[in-house]
């Protein structure tokens, strides 16, 4: 009788994922296959490029909503935050008449202030991350509210709106913001697959009081987690003037949902500790497609609504069941 063998470390590395891994990548597939069969426009470069373009902001947003709900957390005034972002952005361009590049530094540091403070409530008073994401999502409304005047700020700098403009690829205009979210992802994949940091962030969302007894500071980690959130939300708003050419205070009022939807049907658990952070590539994406293509059928908006809130309850319901292991 022979003693099965124990797989060395670099067998257990590159195991093949669970078929579940693969579920967003599948029905974005069937989606496309669909749409492509209803109509011929759908499939084209420029459509597809269309859809990126219109997924950008929202993806980039989705990567610091996926750090923060791999550690069991959520935050609900990512989009709120990333409309003050470009509002501080614009008007230090053009009201306080600032170089674009300090101008746009300055946006970045308020929205990482803003992840910061959320980090605090979490870790220093122990606050659940809905209460506090919620309170500061009013707060960053009111701001933006209140520093722009409700205005709209025009007249931009080149500068700000650079990311909007577009390169050939293939015959295919590619926005250069759809290139920065790709390489975005690109990073934020590495880092938590390769790295000790990006792997205590899985730790953290498994069991935070076992990871604590190894020595890891998980205090540390979830403020980080928030601070590299903001950091992503403030990249967003950059991304949002480029592709509007304005600091819009109306923005971001359901990109916190969005994002959390990305997230959701990326495969990423909202109990923590599991997911792929390209996997909220995907699941912007694939509300993208349903969007581009139902409005190519011609069908309501009304009806895209329906189907991302059907979408959203299907990928919870599928994520609540392989947590309790039904079989």
């Amino acid at each position: 009788m022979t003693t099965p063998s124990t797989p060395s470390p670099a067998e257990r590395k590159f195991h093949l994922p669970p078929v579940g891994t693969f579920g967003p990548f599948i029905a974005l597939l069937i989606a496309c296959t669909f749409f492509a069969l209803q109509t011929d426009r759908f499939l084209s470069g420029e459509n597809l490029s269309l859809i990126l373009q219109q997924v950008a902001v929202v993806g980039v947003i989705a990567i610091g909503q996926t750090l923060v709900i791999l550690t069991a957390g959520i935050d609900l005034s990512c989009g709120m935050v990333m409309a003050l972002g470009s509002i501080v952005m614009t008007k230090f361009a053009t009201d306080l008449g600032l170089p674009p590049g300090i101008a746009i530094c300055c946006g970045l540091a308020v929205t990482m202030l803003f992840g910061l403070v959320n980090g605090l409530l979490v870790t220093r008073l122990g606050l659940p991350p809905f209460i506090v994401t919620l309170g500061t999502l009013n707060i960053a409304f009111a701001i933006t509210q209140l520093y722009s005047s409700s205005q709209t700020v025009t007249d931009l700098p080149d500068a700000l709106t650079w990311l909007g403009n577009t390169f050939g690829l293939a015959g295919t205009n590619v926005a250069y913001g759809t290139v920065l979210m790709l390489m975005l992802y690109g990073i934020a994949w590495f880092w938590l697959r390769e790295t000790a940091s990006g792997r205590h962030v899985y730790a953290v969302g498994n069991n935070a009081e076992a990871t604590r007894l190894t020595g890891i500071p998980t205090h540390r980690v979830l403020l980080g987690v928030y601070v590299l959130a903001g950091l992503f939300y403030g990249l967003a708003s950059l991304l949002s003037v480029a592709r509007t050419g304005v600091g819009d205070p109306n923005a971001g009022q359901t990109e916190n949902l969005d994002a959390i939807t990305a997230v959701v049907l990326g495969g990423t658990s909202l109990f923590g500790g599991r997911g792929v952070v390209l996997g909220s590539l995907v699941g912007a994406l694939i509300v993208g497609v349903f969007r581009n293509g139902l409005t190519l059928m011609g069908v309501s908006s009304v009806y895209q609504i329906l189907v991302t809130g059907v979408l959203v309850i299907l990928a919870v319901a599928a994520d609540q069941l392989s947590r309790k292991g039904v079989r």
